[in-house]
């Protein structure tokens, strides 16, 4: 058992490393653009859902793009109101994460790592670098999704981890619990969905149960935004309450439709992680697409509740 939580550990590890390097990678073929962006192209809701969208895709992390919102709108740049339109976006561009994960590379992933690590070494131009650590970062995600499935048999033969997984079949708010304490405790909604893949792949967890924990994820990954807002200004504060109920109120709504949601993935695909990629497309787009006509709505709701007392 200490075993496989050893490996299990290695795994979640290599899946981190893999997010931060694809990040930095992005990052270095980018530059200081994306500030820019996040700057330049915020003046309406729409424009910040769109600017969160494309610049959450590039950076493979919500949570890195609600850190810089806060950092922006507690420096002044941004608004609280224009941050709103950006929170909505990346929840739709951290799916791309989750759908590039469900990728079968098969065995290019030793050939990717080689390749990636040449051009992060011998690269001499930025971007052959950036280009570098995406390749290598992508093979690591790779690696240890295979990872996952392999040991999801073996760490569910154990009773404690049998236990969790039936409480988890049979459960959809255990499901959502586990996905918001792990997601909070690794700082990655990516790497939660990923671990659960793995199980669902192995059809260990039944796919009700895997969008649950999916919900969770959601609700998890709100913690860095809040972290970050920790001695910033009022405004930025609202911003990570904001990313917040968003986020709790979208997973209250959908946790009576999982088992819809679980039927119209399966139509969609007959592989489970690619279904519950899926499911995490559906969610985000249909909440962030619903709320955006009311972004002054929200601003009002997030005033009334979490406003200055005098």
């Amino acid at each position: 058992m200490v075993q496989l939580l050893i490996l299990f550990s290695i795994y979640t590890i290599v899946f981190l490393i893999g997010m931060f390097m694809m990040k930095s990678g992005l990052y270095a073929l980018s530059g200081h653009r994306l500030k820019q962006w996040l700057l330049r192209f915020t003046n309406t809701p729409l424009q910040g859902f769109f600017t969160g969208t494309v610049v959450t895709a590039l950076l493979q992390s919500s949570s890195a793009v609600m850190v810089i919102t806060v950092g922006l709108v507690s420096t002044g740049y941004l608004t609280f109101q224009q941050s709103i339109g950006v929170i909505l976006g990346s929840n739709i561009g951290s799916t791309i994460t989750t759908e590039m994960i469900t990728l079968d590379v098969g065995d290019s992933v030793i050939p990717m790592l080689f390749i990636g690590a040449a051009l992060v070494f011998f690269g001499y131009y930025r971007p052959a670098y950036g280009i570098g650590m995406i390749v290598v970062g992508l093979a690591s995600l790779f690696f240890a999704m295979g990872g996952f499935s392999q040991l999801a048999k073996p760490l569910s033969s154990y009773p404690i981890v049998d236990e969790w997984l039936q409480k988890t079949n049979l459960s959809p708010f255990s499901g959502i619990m586990i996905g918001v304490i792990l997601t909070a405790i690794i700082h990655s909604s990516a790497a939660t969905i990923g671990i659960t893949m793995g199980f669902l792949n192995e059809h260990i967890l039944t796919l009700p149960a895997g969008i649950a924990i999916l919900l969770g994820a959601n609700i998890g990954t709100c913690i860095t935004g809040l972290l970050a807002s920790v001695g910033s200004t009022y405004e930025a504060k609202l911003t990570a309450y904001t990313h917040l109920w968003f986020n709790v109120v979208g997973v209250i709504i959908f946790y009576f439709f999982i088992d819809p949601l679980a039927l119209a993935a399966v139509k969609l695909s007959s592989a489970p992680d690619v279904q519950l990629a899926h499911v995490s497309v559906l969610f985000n787009v249909i909440c962030s697409v619903a709320a955006l006509p009311f972004v002054r709505w929200i601003e009002s709701a997030i005033l009334f509740f979490h406003g200055k007392r005098f």
